[in-house]
């Protein structure tokens, strides 16, 4: 079974021999970039939704390597529903992949060439220069951008 990203609508060009489906955030953007090919898949894009209990594992494990703040809510239900449904995910996003690799989901690449080694991130304020493990969308002493950093 193959989950898929909306990157991997945007990178492909052929439909999947194999059973196939996606959770309905990535309709929604579909939908929201006009995207053409969505009319192609027609009635042969099945939709399904994550459970809770995958969600929260995800999550977890997106804190733990650093990736959930680079992550949006449909990249979170793709990696969920691969976790539900013990697919393979279809996508070009590093992040997903690396919490895949990081959770042992299997995944494949649509146009890039995707990761070869899981990584951890960390996130530094770009004004006092602080460290922190989690993603803020200022930093919370200076009010300054953060800027992602692989952890060595």
């Amino acid at each position: 079974m193959l989950i898929l990203d909306t990157s991997a609508f945007f990178t492909m060009d052929w439909i999947p021999d194999e059973d196939f489906l996606c959770p309905p955030g990535v309709v929604d953007e579909l939908e929201r970039y006009e995207d053409p090919r969505l009319a192609l898949w027609d009635e042969r894009l099945k939709i399904s939704d994550y459970t809770e209990d995958s969600m929260k594992k995800v999550k977890e494990e997106a804190l733990k390597t650093g990736d959930l703040g680079r992550l949006s809510d449909v990249d979170l239900s793709v990696i969920a529903l691969a976790l539900d449904m013990k697919g393979t995910i279809l996508s070009d996003d590093y992040s997903i992949q690396n919490v895949a690799k990081s959770m042992g989901i299997p995944y494949r690449s649509v146009g890039t060439k995707g990761i070869q080694k899981k990584f951890k991130w960390n996130y530094r304020c770009i004004g006092c220069g602080k460290w922190y493990k989690e993603r803020y969308d200022e930093c919370p002493i200076c009010g300054s951008g953060m800027r992602a950093h692989r952890k060595k």
